[in-house]
């Protein structure tokens, strides 16, 4: 059977205009994965109430960080894919989990270089029903619906690989060379309490209590905030970081539902406040710069920062197409073909 790689990102609307961006948004809150509400309930909330209120305030978020070659997210993913596939033997495709860079014209793609086995990549290093589960339903139900005869199988999170741990700590300290810093934040995106608990294949073991996520349980493999917390650990095991120099935090919470915390804004109000006058800030969650890196951490974060008398806040870039990440995704192909 021939084989074939499909690497999926999040998406990104098509430009950074209002009526692009409320597209966009419309596809990614109404999915039942993102927003695990009833579809009336959901239906009312993000088409009676956010895409009314929401887009142009995007819009404008968007601008700010868009690249004259396109969003920086599509740009980067383009950049992983195109070295990646220089690297190993079969097709590598790019496709987007909302958005027009479908996942069913990824595996169109796919199919018509005749490939009859798909290894699916979500570019997520940790599982969440909002990231790597939603990609793999969609792909099931497209497998099935457009093409029965092809062959899928996916990348289980890799947020505990031992190769991830070295490659994402190693471009850490590359970039905090010559960098003085008081703490190092790891802010990760944040998702609603409750999506932890539908998570929980033990229905009884996450409570988010202080000490569930440390504690071994199977669970764990489907725990967003263990792989969270595990990526924050290994790393500053990796890198020898001191005990208080590091933590952990949660970014862009939606609604009033209780969410991931610390929130990493009031972390970073709270560590100005406390004096430290020097910090830096990495994105794990992330693979490639996006909204979330660029403009609410890169931009926002900083601000908060400065308004709280810090004065030095270094921003570590996401993986994108740095080359040992990329060698290491060649790598994990190459060992599945």
């Amino acid at each position: 059977m021939k084989k074939g790689v499909l690497l999926v990102n999040l998406g990104s609307p098509d430009s950074p205009e209002p009526k692009d961006v409320k597209n966009y948004l419309g596809e990614f809150l109404m999915d039942e994965r993102v927003i695990d509400l009833p579809l009336w309930a959901r239906t009312l909330l993000v088409k009676g109430i956010i895409l009314k209120t929401r887009p142009k305030a995007s819009a404008a978020a968007y601008k700010k960080i868009w690249w004259d070659e396109g969003s920086p997210l599509i740009v980067l993913s383009e950049r992983l894919q195109e070295k990646v596939e220089k690297q190993v033997e079969v097709p590598v495709g790019l496709a987007m989990r909302y958005g027009s860079m479908s996942i069913q014209k990824g595996l169109q793609d796919l199919v018509d270089k005749g490939v009859e086995e798909v290894l699916l990549i979500p570019l997520y290093p940790q599982f969440a029903m909002a990231t790597t589960e939603t990609i793999v339903v969609l792909a099931d139900e497209i497998q099935k619906a457009q093409f029965p005869n092809l062959k899928i199988e996916s990348l289980p999170a890799f947020y505990n690989n031992p190769d991830y741990i070295k490659v994402l700590s190693n471009s850490i300290k590359k970039h905090l060379e010559g960098k003085t810093y008081e703490h190092l934040l790891f802010s990760y995106h944040g998702v609603p309490e409750r999506h932890i608990r539908k998570s929980d294949i033990t229905k009884s073991h996450c409570k988010i209590d202080g000490s569930c996520c440390s504690t071994p349980s199977k669970a764990h493999e489907f725990c967003y905030r263990h792989q969270c917390y595990e990526v924050t650990r290994l790393v500053g095991e990796t890198l020898k970081l001191k005990e208080g120099t590091f933590s952990t935090s949660f970014q862009s919470r939606l609604g009033f539902d209780p969410w991931l915390q610390p929130y990493t804004d009031r972390t970073i109000e709270r560590l100005g406040k406390q004096g430290i006058k020097n910090m830096a800030i990495v994105t794990p969650a992330f693979v490639s710069d996006c909204l979330e890196t660029l403009e609410e951490i890169a931009m926002e974060g900083q601000e908060i920062f400065h308004e709280m008398g810090g004065k030095d806040f270094t921003t570590i870039p996401c993986l994108n197409d740095d080359a040992e990440w990329v060698s290491l995704v060649s790598k994990w192909i190459t060992n599945w073909v």
